[in-house]
């Protein structure tokens, strides 16, 4: 888990105002329904954004994650995980989301985020996936498993739920490492290195003071550069797979 209920992102260069969001309830390529929130800018924009949320799922970080990124100029849905296995209603923080992970299946994943990034086509002729933790190795795996997809931008996450996709990878990945996060440097290395070695794109940075979940508001007294860095490099990184 990257995110306490308290956990708000760190503001994003504003380009937009938000013209609405809110939360829906999606469908899944396999007719199955899980709960989304959404967000569009009140400017013109063929980008969209699908995010992928850490172990606990859709909670108001990836809302408000949401919002900030149709701040930046970019269409944005944050997905949640556990509609199979928790429904659509509201949780409470206290939710019991390990259960919920355990049940998860990286094909059901595979299958909303196609849901998600489907439903951005709508607005936007570009799609990229961001995600933090769980969702950060979930979103590299995108990487192989949606065609439509433009690249893929994974904070914090573990490189062996990625490795066995790294064959068919085919957009390009983004991997932000936190130097001071249990999944040592080494392995994130290792990993941007076999993507590359495998023909796919791989850009990877280091943030080697900064602790798992540092991409958040509260830790601005001692991470602001790192954060807007952060930012940088991902505004960076969807402005050039922009159609």
């Amino acid at each position: 888990m990257c995110y306490h209920g308290d956990a708000r992102p760190p503001l994003a260069p504003v380009r937009a105002g938000v013209a609405s969001g809110g939360d829906m309830v999606m469908r899944s390529v396999d007719g199955s329904y899980f709960t989304a929130h959404f967000a569009h800018p009140d400017i013109p924009s063929a980008t969209g954004v699908v995010i992928l949320p850490d172990g606990r799922g859709l909670h108001d970080f990836y809302r408000d994650l949401a919002h900030r990124f149709a701040e930046a100029g970019h269409h944005a849905v944050a997905i949640d995980y556990f509609g199979r296995s928790a429904g659509t209603t509201a949780r409470a923080d206290d939710f019991d989301f390990r259960d919920h992970v355990a049940q998860m299946e990286p094909a059901d994943v595979d299958g909303d985020v196609a849901a998600a990034a489907a439903w951005l086509g709508r607005a936007a002729t570009t799609a990229v996936t961001v995600g933090f933790g769980l969702g950060g190795a979930l979103s590299w795996r995108q990487s192989a498993a949606n065609p439509a997809l433009s690249g893929c931008v994974g904070f914090y996450g573990t490189p062996d739920h990625a490795r066995d996709a790294i064959p068919r990878m085919r957009a390009p990945v983004l991997l932000l490492a936190a130097g001071q996060d249990q999944t040592p440097v080494s392995e994130v290395e290792a990993f941007a290195a076999d993507v590359r070695a495998a023909g796919t794109k791989a850009d990877l940075h280091v943030y080697p003071d900064a602790p798992h979940g540092f991409f958040d508001r509260h830790f601005d007294d001692d991470y602001e550069g790192e954060c807007a860095d952060a930012w940088r490099r991902i505004l960076e990184f969807i402005e050039a797979r922009r159609d």
